[in-house]
């Protein structure tokens, strides 16, 4: 173990099997479920993951099941790991947003096309918006008992709105829109953001 370097990929999975044993399938859904939104990985990185901490001695590996299938148990060692990667400060994020370097380059593309990709983006920060919101409708059936996952969908929620006010304060230069829009509604927006109801 003493060789073996958690990253946070593989942290993640050490996580969800302190919840018991699971198949690399298993893992794949529940990453995808919980943490797909904001962490991006891949089926071939969930098992390329669970080879190297196998390898490691940090989890091991149980009979195989249905489908060939074999559920990862962590050992000592694992917990040991994910306590260690734990106590590190998460490193800031990586921020590389191709949309938002298509609009500061904005001068030098054609309006009619910059137009169709603002109204393009917008449509699908409306849309993850209201997935968002679906969920969080039924969070009176979970989120008493998964905090964690509710604080997720909440900065989600924040996110998308901020998102979707930005756009409503673009110049029509950059949106196309013939709506007239203040210099300050969007701080104004901002200011007088509330966020949803059992988020205080």
């Amino acid at each position: 173990m003493a060789d073996f370097t958690l990253n946070a990929t593989a942290a993640s999975l050490l996580g969800f099997l302190h919840e018991g044993p699971r198949t690399g399938w298993d893992l794949v859904v529940i990453t995808q479920e919980r943490i797909g939104e904001f962490w991006s990985l891949t089926q071939s990185q969930v098992y390329r993951e669970l080879a190297a901490m196998a390898a490691a001695g940090l989890i091991v590996a149980g009979e195989r099941g249905p489908r060939d299938r074999r559920p990862y148990e962590l050992t000592p060692a694992g917990r040991e790991a994910f306590d260690a990667w734990a106590a590190r400060v998460p490193g800031q994020e990586t921020l590389r947003m191709p949309f938002l370097l298509y609009v500061a380059l904005g001068a030098h593309i054609p309006p009619a096309r910059l137009h169709a990709a603002v109204s393009a983006h917008r449509a699908l920060h409306q849309a993850q918006l209201a997935k968002y919101q679906a969920l969080y409708a039924t969070c009176a059936e979970w989120g008493a008992d998964d905090p964690y996952s509710l604080a997720t969908l909440q900065f989600g929620l924040g996110y998308e709105q901020m998102i979707l006010d930005w756009f409503a304060a673009l110049t029509p230069a950059i949106s196309g829109s013939t709506a007239e829009t203040s210099p300050s509604s969007f701080e104004d927006r901002a200011a007088r953001h509330t966020p949803p109801q059992g988020q205080e």
